[in-house]
């Protein structure tokens, strides 16, 4: 899949405007049915409420019943494997990781879920729909075994009051990317001779731990020019000389930055939430990692949220070029051995309507992306320059370059992601003493051991 611009996602858009206005919503009023719907746990309050919210619009219009259950993201993890594995499962999931959809799918495990994708399918930007489109081996063909209904990338989050306490000014971060990573590195000095003798320049996620450490590895990475270690059509490109060089880079940058003491040497045993609570905690003067739940923690301190804090795009490559951000889509399966799979797709295709999806989605307070250009092109509470957090998130997910996961290409890569290969790469320069020339020879071995069990037929 090339990746997308901002110009021809809303030239996509404004073919669809047309048709904007909200239809009649999808629902049988058969007789009153329930489905058993399990979601992940929000990171703020108001992401819950607003989930609940849309489950009581939606029996109240369909007279159906959702039996909802939101868990945590780990146990939730846990409780999808356990189902998927036991074949007794529940009418809807909320795919919790990502990438269990391309997983399972593979498995031959989900229903097939195009019908629902059609309602609303030239809404949809290209990324969005691109990460719902999984091969399954069984049928020998891609079809679509997940719905998006939102989406998330990974900004940089910077102490814009602790780029001052130092002395330097927020208008001089350079924006291209090794000048705007070098940017943060004397702050660590100065903010030392101020008293702050625990605050580090980064709180790069490096550990074996959670998602967090693939995502910013894999930003690093395409930074360096590694886009196409995996392609659309499912292939891993370890021979691309390109792809090799911008491995090393990253894990040359990535262990320099530890090695040099600009990182908390805790990151090491950090899990995805640690960062955050770092950031929170001044431990780190800028961090990498998705979604803006970092900032809406502190939404209700408007000094700190309004004032101190900044949320910042990608940079540009070194060479001047607009980066792609990885975009993760958030989707919600039909696993196979549902017992009501017709209100978990009335249900789904309720929730994925332009109206009522912008409306939850505003209930979460802007954390996760609209799938659907045309929401952010007709709603400006979304590109509001009130909240400079949202509309410059918003900026890069819907109207900036934009790629999907690799596991979505091939699930081969979500095997490569649990068994944290290119982390696992950066452990060995730092611990094993490996250079990152031998450190990418290594992890490159694994992944191709990894993708040689996942073979997809080319047309």
């Amino acid at each position: 899949m090339e990746t997308l611009s901002r110009r021809s996602v809303l030239r996509a858009s404004m073919s669809v405007i047309a048709a904007g206005a909200l239809a009649r919503p999808y629902l049988a009023n058969a007789a009153a049915q329930t489905a058993t719907v399990w979601w992940s746990q929000g990171f703020v309050k108001e992401e819950d409420a607003a989930l609940r919210k849309l489950v009581a619009d939606y029996e109240k219009a369909s007279n159906n019943t959702i039996a909802l259950s939101i868990v945590p993201f780990a146990p939730l993890r846990q409780k999808i494997v356990s189902a998927l594995t036991s074949g007794v499962v529940p009418d809807l999931i909320n795919a919790t990781p990502a990438e269990i959809v391309p997983e399972s799918a593979w498995k031959d495990q989900l229903v097939d879920v195009t019908d629902v994708i059609d309602t609303q399918k030239a809404h949809f930007h290209p990324t969005s729909l691109a990460s719902a489109y999984c091969y399954n081996p069984v049928e020998k063909r891609r079809s679509y075994y997940a719905v998006p209904y939102a989406g998330a990338v990974v900004p940089f989050h910077i102490w814009g009051s602790l780029v001052e306490k130092a002395g330097y000014k927020v208008s001089d971060i350079p924006n291209k990317w090794d000048a705007f990573i070098d940017f943060f590195r004397p702050i660590q000095a100065k903010l030392r001779e101020q008293g702050m003798r625990h605050t580090y320049s980064y709180g790069w996620e490096v550990s074996t731990i959670g998602v967090d450490p693939i995502n910013t590895f894999n930003a690093f990475m395409i930074a360096y020019g590694g886009k196409d270690l995996v392609t659309p059509d499912g292939k891993l490109h370890v021979d691309n000389p390109q792809v090799k060089e911008a491995v090393i880079k990253a894990l040359t940058r990535l262990t320099k930055d530890y090695k040099d003491g600009q990182v908390p040497p805790g990151v090491v045993n950090w899990n995805d939430a640690d960062d955050n609570n770092a950031f929170h905690s001044k431990l780190c003067v800028v961090d990498f990692d998705g979604t803006i739940s970092t900032e809406l923690a502190l939404i209700h301190d408007p000094q700190v949220y309004y004032h101190e804090i900044i949320t910042h795009s990608l940079p540009l490559d070194n060479n001047g070029k607009e980066l792609p951000s990885q975009f993760g889509a958030a989707t919600v399966f039909i696993p196979k051995g549902a017992s009501n799979v017709a209100v978990a797709k009335e249900f789904t295709k309720y929730m994925i309507e332009p109206k009522i999806n912008n409306e939850y989605l505003k209930g979460r307070l802007g954390r996760l992306v609209p799938s659907m250009p045309e929401l952010v092109k007709n709603d400006p509470w979304w590109l509001d320059p009130k909240d400079p957090h949202r509309s410059t998130y918003i900026r890069q997910g819907l109207l900036s370059p934009t790629v999907p996961f690799y596991y979505v290409y091939n699930p081969a890569f979500a095997e490569v992601r649990t068994k944290h290969v290119f982390n696992v790469a950066w452990a060995d320069v730092v611990n094993g003493g490996m250079s990152p020339e031998q450190a990418t020879d290594k992890a490159f071995k694994a992944a191709e051991a990894i993708f040689a069990k996942y073979p997809i037929p080319q047309a």
